[in-house]
């Protein structure tokens, strides 16, 4: 089973959050929250860590006891005892959290928004290029693209050090390295575009709002 959480930000909410769920966390990651000049950003970057652990808890009845949280070279997150495997995006007002067991797993979100598309060709394949330009809508064509691209390299765990254009997006399925990923949108926003990505084939998905 694959577990989608997800939560929209909202002004009223954050002194609330600041003020009893952030003390719950490292100083460092405390720190790193006050650092932020924009609310919409703090309560993003909460709200990730917040979902993140109700759904553990959820998921395991409370049973799941590690939570401290490593970063890679390439600073994907992890649990640093445990197997579950977990990713985390947000854009616009909305956080998702992706969770599963023993798989690489990655999700990206974006708000559709305006774009000046050929800006952004140089990191598309030829194939996908074509495919994007002959589509009738073309600025959702974008971002499934994007989405889906962002969500291989997260769920690889090297990150941007992949460059986009290196691997194509081929019906909901992308090789990397030799590595095939599978991809899967997950319709939670229609202003929204969301996808996510694992090492294996994608069954069950359980979607959830918090």
């Amino acid at each position: 089973m694959i577990y989608i959480y997800y939560s929209y930000i909202a002004e009223d909410n954050c002194e609330s959050l600041i003020k009893n769920e952030l003390p719950k966390f490292s100083s460092d990651f405390q720190n790193r929250i006050k650092s932020y000049r924009r609310w919409q950003d703090a309560q993003l970057s909460l709200l990730g860590r917040i979902i993140l652990f109700k759904a553990v808890d959820h998921i395991y009845n409370g049973k799941f006891q590690s939570r401290e949280i490593e970063q890679t070279q390439y600073n994907k997150p992890y649990f640093k005892n445990g197997s579950i495997q977990f990713n985390i995006s947000h854009s616009g007002e909305i956080v998702v959290c992706a969770l599963c067991e023993k798989s690489q797993v990655g999700i990206d979100i974006e708000f559709i928004t305006d774009v000046l598309i050929d800006d952004c060709k140089w990191q598309m394949t030829e194939n996908e290029w074509l495919t994007l330009t002959s589509s009738d809508k073309i600025k959702e064509a974008f971002f499934g693209y994007w989405t889906q691209k962002e969500a291989v390299i997260k769920a690889n765990g090297l990150g941007l050090s992949i460059p986009l254009k290196t691997f194509e997006v081929l019906e909901e399925t992308a090789i990397i390295k030799g590595q095939k990923f599978f991809l899967k949108e997950i319709e939670i926003d229609e202003k929204y575009k969301c996808y996510i990505a694992l090492d294996r084939e994608i069954d069950q998905i359980c979607v959830r709002k918090i």
